[in-house]
């Protein structure tokens, strides 16, 4: 697996251990559908999170959260919504970013919430 490939599985993990922290339970990882990925989705109480994680090792990127596009949010949305539909799930939906930025030997974890909304 290519050293970046390595980081961002990493990346992923941490997310998911932060969820868990913060009283979250993991539904799935990695879910698809179609051409869409959806890398954590999470559940507290009737809100079902879909998390993108985005894991970077440099400082070259301001904000990390603003490397997901307007592609990237519609297929999470589609996602989103073929898991609620073929799951006949009660509850409400955020889709939400979690950056990681590796800071020589320390990760800095960044939670947004509701990072965007589906229309």
């Amino acid at each position: 697996m290519a050293k970046h490939n390595e980081f961002g599985k990493k990346g992923e993990q941490l997310a998911v251990n932060f969820l868990v922290k913060k009283g979250y339970s993991i539904r799935e990882k990695n879910y698809r559908y179609l051409k869409a990925e959806v890398d954590i989705i999470a559940q507290k109480g009737e809100i079902l999170a879909i998390v993108e994680v985005r894991s970077r090792s440099t400082n070259f990127i301001e904000n990390i959260a603003d490397t997901v596009t307007k592609k990237k949010m519609q297929l999470q949305i589609l996602a989103a919504d073929h898991y609620v539909t073929d799951l006949d799930l009660d509850v409400d939906v955020q889709f939400d970013i979690i950056t990681i930025r590796k800071d020589k030997t320390e990760y800095l974890i960044n939670h947004i919430e509701n990072a965007y909304y589906h229309f």
